[in-house]
C-alpha cells in the first residue's frame, strides 16, 4: 500500500512549469520520440530514460490535484500536450497519457481518506479499463479483488490501477447495475508479458493485468459507481476537496477528447513523413518532378491539412466546452448532464473519424509504396491509426448517435434492438 501524504506539497526548489513551458518540453523532445519510435514498439513501451524526463519536467501531474503534488491545469491544456506529443510517437504518447489522465477521475469521485493514501507523495500514475473484468468479494475491512484485465494501456509506469469490478455473490443483472469503481496499488497486481504483437500500437503499454487476491481497503472502492456514467449533479468529492471545478466533470467526455487529441497528433506525425516525402522524393511518372512543386501532391497535403486543422480545432473546443460545463456546475447552475456528456463525445469522436479519413484517403493512398515498407515511419503511424479507428470508443459511434436523439427527445434509453 501507499503512505499517507502531506495536504500540502513539499516546496520545490524549481518553480512549477507553466502550461506553456509544459507545451514546448513536448515540442522540443519530438526529434527524441521520433527516433524511438522502432524501439519502443519492439520493448512495447517507452524506455526507462524517456519516464525520468517526463517524471523531471513535470508530464504526470498535469491533471493532478495540487494538494497533492500535482499542477492542476487544465482538460484543454492537457489535450494539447497529447496533440503535441502523438505527433512525435503515437503509442509514447497513448501509454503516458492513459497514465495520467485518471488523476482527474481519482481527484473527483473518491474520499479525501483515499486521495491521501492513493496520491500519496505525489508519484502517481494511473492505468484504468472501464470493462468490468475483475470480481469484488467484501471483506470486513476491504475488498477482495480478482480477475484479469486486459488493454490497461499504461500499466509499465504506472503506480496504481483504476477499474471496474462486478460484486461477488449477485445475480449477474444485479451485479452489471451495481459495479464497483476501484483503485488497487501495484503491489495488488501483476503485469503480463502479454503486449506487442497488435497492428498498431504496439509501443503504448497496454498489457493485460492479473488480480489474484488482490486486497484493498474500503476507502478505495466507490459502490454502484459506472466510471463512463457518473452523475455528479449533487456534486463530488474531489469539487469539496479541492475547491476546483475540473473536479465535478463526468468521465466519458474527457476520455473521449483524450482519445481525439492523440488521434490528431497522430494525423499530423503521418503529414509531416508525408511533407518529408514531397521534398526528398520525385513523382513517380514522367516527367518524375520533385513532388513539392507538383500540383496533385500539394493539394493531397493540403487536403490531409485542412481535415487535421479542423479536428484539432474540435478537439480543443470540446476540452474548452467541457471545462465551461464544468465550472457551470460548481457555481450552483445546471448540473453536467449526461446528454452534454454525449454530445461532446460524440464531437471528440467525430475528429478521430476525420483523422482516419484524412490520412487514409489523402496521405496513405499517395505517399507511395517505399513509404509504407516494414518499419518506415509513416508506415507505422498508418498502423497506428487503424488500431485507433477501430478502439472500441470508435464504435459506439453509431449507438452514440441513437443516445443523444434519445436524450435530447426525453425517449426512454435503449440499445436499440428491436
Amino acid at each position: 500500500m501507499t503512505t499517507s501524504a502531506s495536504p500540502t506539497r513539499p516546496a520545490d526548489t524549481q518553480p512549477e512549469p507553466t502550461p506553456a513551458q509544459l507545451i514546448r518540453t513536448v515540442v522540443d523532445l519530438r526529434p527524441q520520440l521520433v527516433a524511438a519510435q522502432a524501439e519502443t514498439e519492439e520493448r512495447t513501451y517507452y524506455s526507462r530514460e524517456l519516464h525520468e524526463t517526463f517524471r523531471a519536467a513535470g508530464l504526470y501531474r498535469v491533471v493532478q490535484p495540487k494538494r497533492y503534488g500535482g499542477l492542476e491545469y487544465d482538460l484543454t491544456t492537457f489535450a494539447r500536450l497529447q496533440l503535441e506529443m502523438a505527433r512525435g510517437c503515437v503509442s509514447t504518447a497513448w501509454c503516458w497519457a492513459l497514465a495520467s489522465s485518471h488523476a482527474l477521475q481519482i481527484g473527483s469521485y473518491f474520499p479525501e481518506a483515499a486521495q491521501e493514501k492513493i496520491f500519496g507523495d505525489g508519484d502517481f500514475r494511473c492505468a484504468s479499463v472501464a470493462a468490468p473484468d475483475a470480481k469484488a468479494q467484501r471483506l470486513d475491512d476491504g475488498w477482495r479483488l480478482d480477475g484479469t484485465v486486459r488493454y490497461c494501456s499504461g500499466i509499465p509506469y504506472s503506480t496504481h490501477f483504476m477499474g471496474q469490478a462486478m460484486i461477488a455473490g449477485l445475480p449477474p443483472q444485479e451485479a452489471a447495475e451495481h459495479l464497483l469503481l476501484y483503485v488497487a496499488p501495484r503491489s495488488e497486481w501483476t503485469m503480463l508479458d502479454d503486449w506487442g504483437d497488435t497492428l498498431g500500437l504496439r509501443g503504448s503499454g497496454s498489457h493485460s493485468i492479473r488480480l489474484e487476491g488482490g486486497r484493498i481497503p474500503a476507502e478505495f472502492a466507490v459502490e454502484d459507481t459506472n466510471m463512463v456514467n457518473v452523475d455528479v449533479s449533487a456534486g463530488t468529492p474531489g469539487l469539496a476537496l479541492h475547491g476546483n471545478p475540473m473536479y465535478v466533470g463526468r468521465a466519458l467526455a474527457p476520455f473521449t477528447i483524450s482519445l481525439a487529441a492523440l488521434t490528431t497528433g497522430a494525423g499530423y506525425c503521418a503529414l509531416d513523413e508525408f511533407e518529408r516525402q514531397m521534398r526528398t522524393r520525385k513523382t513517380s511518372i514522367p516527367p518524375m518532378v520533385p513532388r513539392l512543386g507538383d500540383g496533385d501532391y500539394q493539394r493531397w497535403y493540403g487536403t490531409g491539412l485542412a481535415k487535421l486543422a479542423t479536428a484539432e480545432a474540435l478537439t480543443i473546443r470540446c476540452a474548452e466546452e467541457h471545462m465551461e460545463i464544468c465550472e457551470r456546475t460548481a457555481a450552483g447552475g445546471e448540473p453536467y448532464s449526461e446528454e452534454e456528456e454525449q454530445r461532446i463525445g460524440i464531437i471528440a469522436r467525430e475528429a478521430i473519424v476525420q483523422v482516419w479519413e484524412a490520412v487514409d484517403e489523402a496521405l496513405f493512398r499517395n505517399v507511395g509504396s517505399s513509404a509504407i515498407k516494414a518499419g518506415q515511419p509513416f508506415e507505422r503511424v498508418w498502423r497506428d491509426l487503424t488500431m485507433i479507428a477501430s478502439h472500441r470508443n470508435t464504435s459506439f459511434r453509431e449507438t452514440s448517435f441513437r443516445k443523444l436523439a434519445q436524450l435530447h427527445l426525453g425517449l426512454p434509453i435503449s440499445d436499440g434492438a428491436r
